[in-house]
């Protein structure tokens, strides 16, 4: 069985899971992407997410393993949830990015 509805959640300021939807499709596959402001709103949208059928979900990096451990128990485990990463190589980028300035 080939992947066919794949889900993405990715967090940002302002962003409403309402508002901020976007779906890629073509004859075999569908990706659906939401936007939260806050990782606290993960575990209700990737329930709608798997609602809507999605086979796998993938959540940004700013999750972190806490809030994926949520959301995976709020979904019982019905599918698989990978988390974004970032390796060492990303510590001076991401503080510059996030850092205090």
């Amino acid at each position: 069985m080939a992947l066919t509805k794949f889900g993405f959640i990715v967090t940002g300021g302002g962003l409403d899971p309402a508002r901020h939807r976007v779906v890629m499709q073509s004859d075999r596959f569908e990706m659906i992407a939401i936007g939260i402001g806050d990782p606290a709103a993960g575990p209700a949208a990737a329930r709608t997410l798997v609602d809507e059928g999605i086979e796998l979900l993938e959540l940004c990096g700013g999750f972190g393993p806490i809030w994926t451990a949520r959301v995976i128990e709020a979904i019982g485990g019905k599918i698989p949830v990978g988390s974004v990463g970032y390796g060492p190589e990303a510590i001076a980028p991401m503080h510059r990015l996030f850092g205090d300035g």
